[in-house]
């Protein structure tokens, strides 16, 4: 059994030190530990550091790609290397790597496909009320959309089978959390949370400028993933205000037409059958989405046989 622990980097080179330190050497279950980094065109010294730890593999992006696509090219590379478990934590030091075999046990057992670690950022001190009130919001709305509870979405602290990692596939540009979520709810993956530790804050965050771009992001990555997977239920919502919304118009004109002639008010039935056209247009549209969403299925299953035997014919080498 191999473990590979994935640690996406940008200028970490105070930190990498403090987290590769924290990692563990050994754990009951897995015969060998392996350590990769991701350098997303980092322009300090992050690579230096890494070879003069030692550490065994380390992919490196030309420019800055995202937080997203490094996650997705060391998910790629963990599998070639013959990876059994992947667990993907940060170059910050943000997570407490003694807390890594709590994260692969349930893995281990065949108890979970992906186990993530769950901050409680309610305990957390340094997090203001507004940014604890949001992590409670955003997880409330993914387990509403994805059917599976995750007190902390957005934690990147997180242990993934091989199978799972195989079946997943990054497809956002921001970040990968919440729509590895989405994915693995509407894929049947079994996810669970286990309580771990933080260490102290050790810079501010670099995935986002500022609370209100993050939360604009997310929703957005929320949104699109859920449609992707659910296309005739969204369609239907937005093509149902749009109907209700039309016919309105049209009840207050036929009112007026009734009592009083109608003069005056043919603007209230030419928006009604405006709105009326979107909405049918709208379903329509839906159930296209929801049949394109079934070829999406059958390419899902064949980029995942794909997958499997290309990382299994590297793995047997």
């Amino acid at each position: 059994m191999k473990l590979i622990i994935q640690i996406p980097c940008y200028n970490e080179e105070q930190t990498l030190p403090l987290t590769f330190a924290d990692l563990p050497k050994q754990i009951d279950g897995i015969d060998e530990i392996e350590v990769l980094i991701i350098d997303d065109g980092s322009s300090d010294k992050t690579v230096e550091i890494a070879q003069q730890l030692g550490i065994d593999h380390i992919v490196i992006n030309k420019k800055n790609m995202g937080l997203a696509a490094s996650f997705r090219r060391g998910i790629d590379e963990c599998l070639r290397q013959g990876a059994d478990i992947i667990v993907n934590t940060d170059g910050d030091n943000q997570y407490a790597g003694w807390d890594i075999p709590k994260l692969v046990k349930p893995v281990l057992n065949n108890e979970a496909d992906i186990v993530i670690g769950d901050r409680e950022t309610h305990k957390i001190s340094h997090f203001s009320k507004g940014k604890k009130f949001m992590q409670w919001l955003g997880s409330g709305i993914v387990r509403k959309l994805a059917g599976i509870w995750v007190p902390d979405t957005v934690s990147g602290f997180r242990a993934i089978s091989r199978e799972s990692a195989i079946k997943l596939n990054v497809l956002s540009t921001f970040s990968y959390t919440i729509e590895m979520v989405i994915q693995a709810g509407n894929r049947n993956l079994t996810i669970i949370s286990v309580p771990v530790e933080t260490n102290d804050k050790t810079r501010e965050s670099r995935l986002f400028k500022s609370i209100p771009s993050f939360i604009i992001r997310q929703v957005s990555t929320i949104v699109r993933m859920y449609a992707m997977y659910q296309p005739l239920k969204v369609f239907f919502i937005i093509g149902s205000i749009l109907s209700i919304t039309g016919i309105i118009p049209i009840i207050r004109f036929m009112y007026f037409y009734y009592t009083s002639g109608g003069a005056g008010h043919i603007q209230s039935l030419v928006l009604g059958g405006i709105l009326l056209m979107m909405g049918f247009i709208t379903f329509l549209g839906g159930l296209i989405a929801d049949l394109i969403s079934f070829n999406r299925k059958l390419s899902e299953m064949a980029l995942e046989q794909i997958r499997t035997n290309e990382f299994s014919r590297n793995k047997n080498k």
